[in-house]
């Protein structure tokens, strides 16, 4: 078959053809009377299986090697040609991702392209300082997707850059919470310890509601940071948890401070010190969950948090008594 009806046959064009030829990978069988190339059914099946082997991705010197050398072992190219293909996809996806931002924020002119790619780099620098600088001017300067933004706040280690990127994702409104939202189902603690942290600073109605549902999660820390938030803004489902805080001494100044702005409203005040009771009857004497129980009574208001001060003021541990004796006069006083 002459070189013509092979490039048909195969869809390899004659000046590839010639270009294999030339390195030595299908050479023709024969010639023509007239000095033509002539393949044979075996050349073709040749041309045929460096094809499939260049789909691969493998070079045309790692073609000839696979097909002369007996010794040739794929597993080795294989696997290098796997880890090549994944950092080319890698390289190419983040490539979409920034082209997708970029066009998120509808640049009128080169000189916002150019703006937001810089603001983009600054982001993801390994110099913190950058990172903060890029995270304030992202809100009074270049606007940046809220992708990158949630991206990099789960992702930030460093506090101040963090907290830097909770206000920039607080300004931008309720745009991030859907993102914050996949953070808290994250396999890693950190970040959902992070998209909480984001969550709690967006005030939005729908961030209240994000918080309550982490009040339900199997992290913790999670369901800590949820219920701290929560009590600033006046959820009362927040309530059991705070106490356990409390409890367990971890941010108990703060879970304190959480109930006393939520006991503002009388039948709130009620169910805390209601909690607080409770959790002080379980607790054994001389414990230190029962004197900070007994502390946080001092900001709760009402006739159960009161009764609840005058049977501690004989309680037998000495510390706990003092300090309820000393609440109630203060209550007294005012």
């Amino acid at each position: 078959m002459l070189i013509g009806d092979v490039a048909r046959r195969s869809g390899v064009s004659a000046r590839m053809l010639r270009h294999y030829d030339s390195l030595g990978l299908v050479q023709p069988t024969g010639r023509s009377e007239a000095g033509y190339r002539e393949y044979s059914g075996e050349d073709i099946r040749r041309i045929f299986h460096i094809e499939s082997l260049r789909s691969l991705g493998l070079s045309l010197r790692e073609v000839g090697r696979a097909l002369d050398d007996p010794g040739f072992t794929p597993s080795e190219l294989v696997d290098d040609l796997i880890r090549q293909t994944g950092e080319r996809i890698a390289a190419e996806t983040a490539l979409l991702t920034r082209l997708r931002r970029i066009d998120a924020v509808e640049p009128a002119d080169w000189e916002d392209v150019l703006q937001t790619v810089a603001l983009l780099q600054a982001l993801g620098s390994e110099n913190a300082g950058k990172r903060q600088r890029a995270a304030l001017s992202s809100v009074e300067n270049v606007p940046v997707p809220v992708e990158a933004l949630v991206e990099a706040v789960l992702g930030e280690a460093d506090p101040n850059v963090a907290g830097a990127l909770r206000w920039a994702l607080a300004q931008s409104g309720g745009s991030a919470l859907p993102l914050l939202a996949e953070g808290l189902g994250s396999p890693a603690a950190e970040v959902r310890t992070r998209a909480v942290q984001s969550i709690a600073e967006i005030p939005e109605g729908e961030a209240t509601a994000l918080l309550q549902g982490a009040l339900r999660s199997a992290d913790l820390v999670v369901r800590r940071y949820a219920a701290l938030a929560l009590g600033a803004r006046g959820v009362a489902d927040a309530v059991p948890t705070l106490v356990d805080m409390i409890v367990e001494g971890v941010n108990d100044a703060d879970a304190a401070d959480a109930l006393s702005a939520l006991a503002g409203r009388p039948a709130v005040a009620d169910v805390i010190a209601t909690g607080l009771v409770d959790r002080l009857a379980r607790d054994p004497a001389g414990s230190s969950a029962r004197r900070r129980l007994t502390q946080a009574l001092a900001e709760i208001p009402g006739t159960t948090a009161s009764r609840a001060l005058v049977d501690l003021s004989e309680d037998g541990d000495r510390v706990v008594a003092l300090t309820a004796a000393y609440i109630l006069g203060m209550r007294e006083a005012c």
